[in-house]
Protein backbone atom coordinates (compact mmCIF):
# COMPACT_ATOMS: atom_id res chain seq x y z
CA UNK A 1 0.00 0.00 0.00
CA UNK A 2 3.04 2.28 -0.63
CA UNK A 3 1.88 2.74 -3.71
CA UNK A 4 0.89 6.71 -3.09
CA UNK A 5 3.28 7.40 -0.68
CA UNK A 6 1.11 7.83 2.70
CA UNK A 7 0.18 11.30 0.55
CA UNK A 8 -3.63 10.23 1.69
CA UNK A 9 -2.88 9.72 5.22
CA UNK A 10 -5.12 12.05 7.66
CA UNK A 11 -6.05 13.55 4.77
CA UNK A 12 -9.73 14.95 4.31
CA UNK A 13 -11.27 13.64 0.83
CA UNK A 14 -14.86 14.20 0.03
CA UNK A 15 -16.06 11.92 -2.60
CA UNK A 16 -19.29 12.40 -4.49
CA UNK A 17 -21.29 8.99 -5.63
CA UNK A 18 -19.79 7.36 -2.45
CA UNK A 19 -22.59 4.67 -2.55
CA UNK A 20 -22.08 3.34 -5.92
CA UNK A 21 -20.31 0.78 -7.21
CA UNK A 22 -17.00 2.50 -8.08
CA UNK A 23 -17.32 4.93 -5.32
CA UNK A 24 -17.71 2.23 -2.60
CA UNK A 25 -14.56 0.91 -3.68
CA UNK A 26 -12.48 3.71 -4.09
CA UNK A 27 -13.70 4.68 -0.63
CA UNK A 28 -12.82 1.25 1.02
CA UNK A 29 -9.47 2.04 -0.79
CA UNK A 30 -9.30 5.34 0.75
CA UNK A 31 -9.94 3.54 4.38
CA UNK A 32 -6.78 1.49 3.56
CA UNK A 33 -5.09 4.82 3.09
CA UNK A 34 -5.90 6.19 5.95
CA UNK A 35 -7.89 9.05 4.82
CA UNK A 36 -10.75 10.57 5.91
CA UNK A 37 -13.30 10.25 4.13
CA UNK A 38 -16.62 12.22 3.09
CA UNK A 39 -19.28 10.82 1.45
CA UNK A 40 -21.67 12.95 -0.90
CA UNK A 41 -24.62 10.59 -2.28
CA UNK A 42 -28.33 11.18 -2.85
CA UNK A 43 -29.36 7.51 -1.86
CA UNK A 44 -28.27 3.74 -2.40
CA UNK A 45 -28.42 3.14 -6.37
CA UNK A 46 -29.20 -0.56 -6.25
CA UNK A 47 -30.35 -3.62 -3.78
CA UNK A 48 -28.34 -5.03 -2.48
CA UNK A 49 -25.73 -3.19 -3.33
CA UNK A 50 -21.98 -2.80 -2.38
CA UNK A 51 -22.08 0.28 -0.07
CA UNK A 52 -24.46 -1.96 2.38
CA UNK A 53 -22.36 -5.16 1.86
CA UNK A 54 -19.01 -3.71 3.07
CA UNK A 55 -20.21 0.26 4.60
CA UNK A 56 -17.14 1.61 4.16
CA UNK A 57 -15.75 3.65 7.18
CA UNK A 58 -16.86 6.97 5.90
CA UNK A 59 -18.90 10.36 6.93
CA UNK A 60 -21.74 9.53 5.51
CA UNK A 61 -23.98 12.41 3.73
CA UNK A 62 -27.03 11.71 1.99
CA UNK A 63 -28.21 14.62 -0.31
CA UNK A 64 -28.71 15.62 -3.98
CA UNK A 65 -25.64 17.00 -6.17
CA UNK A 66 -27.59 19.72 -7.67
CA UNK A 67 -28.71 20.94 -4.23
CA UNK A 68 -25.72 23.87 -3.91
CA UNK A 69 -26.92 25.16 -1.21
CA UNK A 70 -26.47 21.92 0.57
CA UNK A 71 -23.01 21.16 -1.64
CA UNK A 72 -21.53 24.31 -0.40
CA UNK A 73 -22.20 23.64 3.10
CA UNK A 74 -20.62 20.76 3.43
CA UNK A 75 -17.64 21.16 1.62
CA UNK A 76 -17.12 24.56 4.16
CA UNK A 77 -18.11 22.19 7.07
CA UNK A 78 -15.90 19.40 6.89
CA UNK A 79 -13.06 21.30 4.56
CA UNK A 80 -11.56 18.69 2.11
CA UNK A 81 -8.10 18.83 0.49
CA UNK A 82 -9.38 17.07 -2.36
CA UNK A 83 -12.06 15.78 -4.18
CA UNK A 84 -13.19 12.93 -6.14
CA UNK A 85 -16.44 13.62 -8.19
CA UNK A 86 -18.16 10.74 -9.32
CA UNK A 87 -21.75 11.41 -8.58
CA UNK A 88 -23.64 10.91 -11.79
CA UNK A 89 -26.77 9.09 -13.67
CA UNK A 90 -24.27 6.59 -15.25
CA UNK A 91 -26.17 4.41 -17.65
CA UNK A 92 -26.27 5.08 -21.29
CA UNK A 93 -29.93 3.22 -21.67
CA UNK A 94 -31.31 5.01 -18.56
CA UNK A 95 -30.28 8.12 -20.26
CA UNK A 96 -32.76 7.90 -22.99
CA UNK A 97 -35.36 7.48 -20.22
CA UNK A 98 -34.40 9.80 -17.42
CA UNK A 99 -32.72 12.26 -20.36
CA UNK A 100 -33.46 15.75 -18.06
CA UNK A 101 -32.16 14.42 -15.31
CA UNK A 102 -29.00 12.97 -16.59
CA UNK A 103 -28.60 16.13 -17.73
CA UNK A 104 -29.09 17.48 -14.51
CA UNK A 105 -27.67 15.57 -12.51
CA UNK A 106 -24.20 15.43 -14.86
CA UNK A 107 -23.84 19.05 -16.33
CA UNK A 108 -25.21 21.08 -13.60
CA UNK A 109 -23.94 18.39 -10.75
CA UNK A 110 -20.32 18.73 -12.01
CA UNK A 111 -20.87 23.12 -12.51
CA UNK A 112 -21.98 22.55 -8.55
CA UNK A 113 -19.27 21.01 -7.54
CA UNK A 114 -16.59 23.14 -9.24
CA UNK A 115 -18.48 26.40 -8.42
CA UNK A 116 -18.29 25.55 -4.56
CA UNK A 117 -14.69 24.83 -5.31
CA UNK A 118 -14.50 27.83 -6.41
CA UNK A 119 -15.65 29.90 -3.19
CA UNK A 120 -13.96 27.54 -0.95
CA UNK A 121 -9.94 28.13 -1.41
CA UNK A 122 -8.24 25.21 0.79
CA UNK A 123 -9.41 22.78 -1.76
CA UNK A 124 -6.02 21.50 -3.32
CA UNK A 125 -7.24 19.41 -6.04
CA UNK A 126 -10.24 17.64 -7.72
CA UNK A 127 -10.44 14.48 -10.00
CA UNK A 128 -13.36 14.47 -12.11
CA UNK A 129 -14.84 11.08 -13.31
CA UNK A 130 -16.20 11.41 -16.60
CA UNK A 131 -16.32 8.27 -19.06
CA UNK A 132 -14.82 6.52 -22.12
CA UNK A 133 -17.96 7.63 -23.98
CA UNK A 134 -17.07 11.79 -23.72
CA UNK A 135 -15.68 11.10 -27.39
CA UNK A 136 -17.18 12.13 -31.02
CA UNK A 137 -17.97 8.45 -31.80
CA UNK A 138 -17.94 8.11 -35.92
CA UNK A 139 -16.91 4.35 -35.72
CA UNK A 140 -13.41 4.38 -37.11
CA UNK A 141 -12.33 2.02 -35.08
CA UNK A 142 -9.50 4.01 -33.77
CA UNK A 143 -8.28 4.04 -30.32
CA UNK A 144 -9.46 7.89 -28.56
CA UNK A 145 -6.53 9.94 -27.14
CA UNK A 146 -7.34 12.80 -24.92
CA UNK A 147 -6.89 15.34 -27.28
CA UNK A 148 -9.81 14.09 -29.93
CA UNK A 149 -13.20 15.59 -30.23
CA UNK A 150 -15.95 15.19 -28.00
CA UNK A 151 -19.17 14.60 -28.44
CA UNK A 152 -22.34 12.56 -27.92
CA UNK A 153 -25.40 10.47 -29.50
CA UNK A 154 -27.32 8.97 -26.29
CA UNK A 155 -28.13 11.63 -23.55
CA UNK A 156 -25.43 9.94 -21.43
CA UNK A 157 -22.36 10.44 -23.63
CA UNK A 158 -23.47 14.08 -24.55
CA UNK A 159 -23.88 14.98 -20.66
CA UNK A 160 -20.53 13.35 -20.05
CA UNK A 161 -19.11 15.29 -22.96
CA UNK A 162 -20.84 18.74 -21.59
CA UNK A 163 -19.16 17.83 -18.17
CA UNK A 164 -15.55 17.82 -19.76
CA UNK A 165 -16.87 21.12 -21.57
CA UNK A 166 -17.12 22.51 -17.98
CA UNK A 167 -13.89 21.17 -16.30
CA UNK A 168 -11.86 23.05 -19.10
CA UNK A 169 -13.95 25.79 -18.57
CA UNK A 170 -13.48 26.04 -15.16
CA UNK A 171 -10.12 25.12 -15.13
CA UNK A 172 -9.09 28.08 -17.80
CA UNK A 173 -11.13 30.27 -16.41
CA UNK A 174 -11.11 30.17 -12.60
CA UNK A 175 -7.92 27.65 -11.91
CA UNK A 176 -5.68 28.05 -14.63
CA UNK A 177 -2.40 26.19 -14.53
CA UNK A 178 -0.06 29.50 -15.57
CA UNK A 179 -1.64 31.08 -12.62
CA UNK A 180 -1.31 28.15 -10.06
CA UNK A 181 0.53 29.27 -6.79
CA UNK A 182 -0.51 33.08 -7.39
CA UNK A 183 -3.89 33.55 -7.13
CA UNK A 184 -4.70 30.10 -6.63
CA UNK A 185 -3.95 26.85 -5.38
CA UNK A 186 -6.04 23.99 -6.79
CA UNK A 187 -5.57 21.66 -9.15
CA UNK A 188 -8.33 20.11 -11.62
CA UNK A 189 -8.29 17.08 -13.63
CA UNK A 190 -10.51 15.10 -15.32
CA UNK A 191 -10.66 11.18 -15.83
CA UNK A 192 -12.02 9.00 -18.45
CA UNK A 193 -12.64 5.18 -17.78
CA UNK A 194 -13.13 2.48 -20.18
CA UNK A 195 -16.32 -0.41 -19.30
CA UNK A 196 -15.32 -0.73 -15.39
CA UNK A 197 -16.59 -4.30 -14.03
CA UNK A 198 -16.04 -6.06 -10.73
CA UNK A 199 -17.33 -7.77 -7.94
CA UNK A 200 -20.20 -5.72 -6.26
CA UNK A 201 -21.51 -4.27 -9.70
CA UNK A 202 -25.59 -4.74 -9.39
CA UNK A 203 -26.36 -2.35 -11.60
CA UNK A 204 -29.42 -2.87 -14.58
CA UNK A 205 -28.48 -3.50 -18.31
CA UNK A 206 -24.71 -4.19 -17.24
CA UNK A 207 -23.24 -7.51 -19.12
CA UNK A 208 -21.70 -8.85 -15.86
CA UNK A 209 -24.23 -7.79 -13.16
CA UNK A 210 -26.71 -9.19 -15.86
CA UNK A 211 -24.59 -12.04 -16.34
CA UNK A 212 -24.09 -13.30 -12.99
CA UNK A 213 -28.05 -12.53 -12.42
CA UNK A 214 -28.78 -15.17 -14.95
CA UNK A 215 -26.16 -17.89 -13.70
CA UNK A 216 -27.85 -17.11 -9.81
CA UNK A 217 -30.92 -17.67 -11.01
CA UNK A 218 -30.42 -20.41 -13.59
CA UNK A 219 -31.74 -18.67 -16.91
CA UNK A 220 -30.22 -17.87 -19.93
CA UNK A 221 -28.41 -14.41 -20.55
CA UNK A 222 -30.27 -12.61 -23.26
CA UNK A 223 -27.21 -10.14 -24.78
CA UNK A 224 -27.64 -7.00 -27.16
CA UNK A 225 -24.87 -5.75 -29.67
CA UNK A 226 -22.38 -9.14 -29.60
CA UNK A 227 -20.08 -7.52 -31.71
CA UNK A 228 -19.61 -4.21 -29.66
CA UNK A 229 -16.48 -3.58 -28.80
CA UNK A 230 -15.51 -1.82 -24.80
CA UNK A 231 -12.25 -1.20 -23.09
CA UNK A 232 -13.19 -3.80 -20.57
CA UNK A 233 -11.06 -3.34 -17.39
CA UNK A 234 -11.32 -4.32 -13.59
CA UNK A 235 -12.83 -1.24 -11.01
CA UNK A 236 -9.66 -0.92 -9.24
CA UNK A 237 -7.41 -0.52 -12.71
CA UNK A 238 -8.97 2.97 -13.39
CA UNK A 239 -9.23 3.25 -9.11
CA UNK A 240 -5.47 3.37 -8.58
CA UNK A 241 -5.42 5.70 -11.75
CA UNK A 242 -7.82 8.20 -10.26
CA UNK A 243 -5.49 7.72 -6.47
CA UNK A 244 -2.40 8.44 -8.65
CA UNK A 245 -3.78 11.48 -10.81
CA UNK A 246 -4.87 13.04 -6.80
CA UNK A 247 -1.36 12.25 -5.62
CA UNK A 248 0.43 14.07 -7.94
CA UNK A 249 -2.24 17.20 -8.11
CA UNK A 250 -2.01 17.44 -4.02
CA UNK A 251 1.81 17.00 -4.16
CA UNK A 252 1.37 20.46 -6.49
CA UNK A 253 2.64 19.44 -9.98
CA UNK A 254 0.58 21.25 -12.13
CA UNK A 255 1.34 19.85 -15.29
CA UNK A 256 -1.40 16.26 -14.50
CA UNK A 257 -3.93 18.95 -13.81
CA UNK A 258 -5.64 17.68 -17.62
CA UNK A 259 -7.61 15.28 -19.01
CA UNK A 260 -6.68 11.49 -18.81
CA UNK A 261 -8.21 7.88 -20.48
CA UNK A 262 -7.41 5.10 -18.01
CA UNK A 263 -8.05 1.52 -19.94
CA UNK A 264 -6.80 -1.61 -20.82
CA UNK A 265 -4.10 -3.13 -23.02
CA UNK A 266 -5.23 -3.53 -26.73
CA UNK A 267 -5.27 -6.95 -26.83
CA UNK A 268 -8.02 -6.86 -23.69
CA UNK A 269 -10.04 -4.56 -25.70
CA UNK A 270 -12.60 -7.44 -26.47
CA UNK A 271 -16.46 -7.66 -27.91
CA UNK A 272 -19.47 -8.38 -25.81
CA UNK A 273 -19.61 -12.12 -26.96
CA UNK A 274 -16.19 -12.86 -26.34
CA UNK A 275 -16.42 -11.38 -22.83
CA UNK A 276 -19.47 -13.55 -22.35
CA UNK A 277 -17.83 -16.98 -24.15
CA UNK A 278 -15.16 -16.48 -21.31
CA UNK A 279 -17.59 -16.18 -18.63
CA UNK A 280 -19.32 -19.24 -19.85
CA UNK A 281 -15.94 -21.19 -19.62
CA UNK A 282 -15.45 -19.92 -16.08
CA UNK A 283 -18.98 -20.77 -15.26
CA UNK A 284 -19.80 -24.22 -17.28
CA UNK A 285 -23.60 -24.81 -17.80
CA UNK A 286 -24.12 -20.98 -18.27
CA UNK A 287 -26.39 -20.12 -21.88
CA UNK A 288 -26.72 -17.33 -23.57
CA UNK A 289 -29.07 -16.05 -26.73
CA UNK A 290 -28.88 -12.40 -28.92
CA UNK A 291 -32.25 -10.52 -28.24
CA UNK A 292 -33.69 -9.71 -31.62
CA UNK A 293 -35.20 -6.58 -29.91
CA UNK A 294 -34.59 -3.75 -31.50
CA UNK A 295 -32.41 -1.57 -28.85
CA UNK A 296 -31.49 2.11 -28.37
CA UNK A 297 -28.37 3.41 -30.04
CA UNK A 298 -25.08 2.65 -28.37
CA UNK A 299 -21.41 3.10 -29.65
CA UNK A 300 -20.07 -0.34 -31.55
CA UNK A 301 -16.20 0.51 -31.60
CA UNK A 302 -14.99 2.36 -28.29
CA UNK A 303 -11.64 1.62 -27.36
CA UNK A 304 -9.19 4.58 -25.64
CA UNK A 305 -5.80 5.08 -26.03
CA UNK A 306 -4.05 4.94 -22.84
CA UNK A 307 -0.21 5.80 -23.80
CA UNK A 308 -0.41 9.57 -22.14
CA UNK A 309 -1.35 7.51 -18.95
CA UNK A 310 1.61 4.99 -19.35
CA UNK A 311 4.41 7.44 -19.97
CA UNK A 312 3.26 10.38 -18.15
CA UNK A 313 1.18 9.54 -14.98
CA UNK A 314 4.02 5.77 -15.10
CA UNK A 315 0.46 4.27 -14.65
CA UNK A 316 -0.53 1.32 -16.45
CA UNK A 317 -3.07 -1.85 -16.37
CA UNK A 318 -2.43 -4.76 -13.92
CA UNK A 319 -4.90 -7.35 -14.49
CA UNK A 320 -5.67 -9.16 -17.59
CA UNK A 321 -9.20 -9.75 -18.93
CA UNK A 322 -8.70 -13.20 -17.71
CA UNK A 323 -7.75 -12.17 -14.47
CA UNK A 324 -10.56 -9.60 -14.35
CA UNK A 325 -13.16 -11.94 -14.72
CA UNK A 326 -11.79 -14.53 -12.41
CA UNK A 327 -11.67 -11.87 -9.38
CA UNK A 328 -15.50 -11.56 -10.38
CA UNK A 329 -16.33 -14.78 -10.21
CA UNK A 330 -14.49 -15.08 -6.97
CA UNK A 331 -16.20 -11.83 -5.75
CA UNK A 332 -19.53 -13.47 -6.69
CA UNK A 333 -18.72 -16.98 -4.83
CA UNK A 334 -17.65 -15.20 -1.33
CA UNK A 335 -21.07 -13.21 -1.96
CA UNK A 336 -23.23 -16.81 -2.71
CA UNK A 337 -20.81 -18.18 0.64
CA UNK A 338 -22.31 -15.23 2.79
CA UNK A 339 -18.94 -13.95 3.58
CA UNK A 340 -17.20 -11.17 5.35
CA UNK A 341 -17.37 -8.54 1.81
CA UNK A 342 -15.77 -5.82 3.38
CA UNK A 343 -12.58 -8.15 3.84
CA UNK A 344 -13.38 -9.93 0.42
CA UNK A 345 -13.21 -6.47 -0.88
CA UNK A 346 -10.01 -5.76 1.09
CA UNK A 347 -8.26 -9.14 -0.20
CA UNK A 348 -8.62 -7.97 -3.30
CA UNK A 349 -7.35 -4.50 -3.20
CA UNK A 350 -4.30 -5.85 -1.47
CA UNK A 351 -3.71 -8.77 -4.12
CA UNK A 352 -4.18 -5.94 -7.08
CA UNK A 353 -0.95 -3.81 -5.37
CA UNK A 354 0.90 -6.53 -5.33
CA UNK A 355 0.55 -7.25 -8.75
CA UNK A 356 3.25 -6.83 -11.12
CA UNK A 357 2.75 -4.05 -13.53
CA UNK A 358 1.52 -6.09 -16.92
Amino acid sequence: MTMFNNIYKNKKVLVTGHTGFKGTWLCLWLEMLGAKVIGYSIDIPTKPSLFELTKPKCVDIRADINDFKKLKSVIKKYKPEIIFHLAAQPLVRLSYEETLNTFNTNVIGTANVLEAVKENKFIKAVVAITTDKVYLNNETGKAFKETDSLGGYDPYSASKAACEIIISSYRDSFFNIKDYGKTHKTLIASARAGNVIGGGDFAKDRLIPDFIKAVLFAKKLEIRSPQAIRPWQHVLEPISGYLMLGANLLNGKKQFATAWNFGPEKKDTKNVEQIVRILCKIFPGAKYTVTKTKQPHEAHYLKLDISKAKKELKWVPRWNINTTLNKIVDWTKSYQQKKDMKKVCVEQIKEFCKTKKC
